[in-house]
């Protein structure tokens, strides 16, 4: 009977995976998916390319605050020796690079370092000088003040705003006290008037005799005829009229009353009918 044939163990594949993981960890970086193994011999890294920048924070106050709540130290009591180191730290990598910019920064430093050493000082018993406290109580103040406006800030940037968050629509719209007739051109009146006198004489009766018009007469007509009702198509104010003669004086006693504004003559549109109103309300 032939011997087994001895089965591949397991060690080849840990050895395979560990060759992987070794790789892995040597790998420094991809470029173009590639793993690269070691740093190119003509790599050139700017000297500010890790340079951190504290134009990140609003000014002192905002580093400062932002040293204490990342802890989590009680701002009532700032421990005045951790807080300054770190705050140093972060104004030391400016420092050399950019003074101008650390100039603001190096006063508060100064401040916390005068803070610090006072604090250091032992307190005196004379009743000749007088006890000026918690030397961070002052600093404490404004801390809690640039907190309070800051997140005053944060809440107005919060609240949406007109052209960032919305646009108001706007939508024109033409409003007016008193309604706006058009223009009645004298055209039309003329073609009004001539189709009234077309009907006029349609409708004449031939007499013989003198009659006496009077205009004034005719005035008082149309008023009277106005005021019951609000108002009168042109050629009804012809209506009943039995001669060419009545039609012309009624006609010159309706352009007398609109020459003295005491009628108006509107018109909705061009062609529309024309209608006649009175030019006041009757009390």
């Amino acid at each position: 009977m032939a011997p087994e044939q001895a089965t591949p163990t397991s060690g080849g594949a840990e050895a395979e995976l560990n060759a992987a993981a070794n790789a892995a960890e040597a790998t420094i970086a991809r470029l173009y998916g590639e793993p690269l193994l070691r740093l190119p011999n003509d790599l050139y890294i700017p000297p500010d390319a890790l340079e951190v920048f504290l134009d990140a924070f609003e000014g002192p106050l905002d580093l400062l605050l932002y040293l204490i709540r990342k802890q989590n130290f009680n701002i009532l009591d700032i421990p005045m020796a951790q807080v300054t180191l770190q705050y140093l730290e972060y104004v030391e990598q400016i420092r050399k690079s950019n003074l101008e910019l650390a100039a603001e920064y190096l006063l508060m430093a100064a401040m916390l370092i005068e803070i610090k050493s006072r604090m250091l000082l032992p307190k005196r018993h004379d009743d000749l000088v007088e006890d000026v406290g918690d030397p961070r109580a002052e600093l404490v103040r404004r801390l809690l003040e640039y907190e309070q406006i800051k997140a005053a800030a944060q809440r107005l940037g919060a609240l949406p705003q007109l052209d960032r968050d919305f646009v108001r629509p706007s939508l024109p719209v033409e409003q007016g006290l008193a309604p706006s007739w058009p223009q009645v051109d004298a055209i039309d009146l003329q073609r009004a008037w001539m189709d009234v006198l077309r009907r006029a004489k349609l409708t004449q009766h031939h007499r013989i005799g003198r009659e006496e018009l009077s205009v004034r007469e005719h005035m008082t007509a149309i008023l009277r005829t106005l005021q019951s009702q609000r108002f009168v198509e042109f050629s009804e104010l012809f209506a009943g009229q039995a001669s060419v003669p009545v039609v012309v004086v009624h006609f010159v006693a309706m352009l007398e009353l609109a020459k003295e504004t005491l009628i108006e003559i509107t018109q909705a549109e061009p062609f529309a009918p024309i209608y006649v109103r009175l030019a006041y309300s009757p009390a």
